[in-house]
């Protein structure tokens, strides 16, 4: 199963000082706009999401049908697909696609530990 570009989105409670932070760290910014909450900052091929008041936790993040560069990839399983693949393997999922679209979806769901994982697709 392939789930495409990973990356950590971080609930940060200062969305300025956290992108001083991580640029001190060799990230820039990568997408996003402070003026709407959220960037994406990016290190060779890592990615950290800081997101200010959109999510209550921290979570890990997969983006299926794109690579590290937000570029498409041209063969990639489609967010549905892995949905019914979790679920054959009687995996609880907090937010599910509606299996009867295509194109972006998302599903959530969380490991063991309560850790809260994203999948979403925006193709």
């Amino acid at each position: 199963m392939q789930l495409g570009a990973f990356s950590i989105s971080l609930n940060v409670k200062d969305i300025t000082v956290s992108k001083e932070f991580y640029e001190n760290l060799g990230f820039t910014q990568f997408a996003g706009e402070i003026k709407h909450n959220y960037l994406i900052m990016k290190n060779g091929n890592t990615l950290i999401g800081l997101f200010h008041g959109m999510f209550p936790n921290n979570m890990l993040t997969f983006n299926p049908g794109w690579d590290e560069n937000a570029a498409l990839v041209e063969n990639f399983d489609d967010v549905r697909e892995i949905q019914k693949h979790l679920k054959s393997k009687n995996i609880t999922q907090q937010a599910e696609a509606d299996e009867t679209t295509t194109g972006p979806a998302y599903i959530m769901l969380q490991d063991p530990d309560g850790n809260p994982i994203l999948i979403d697709q925006h193709v």
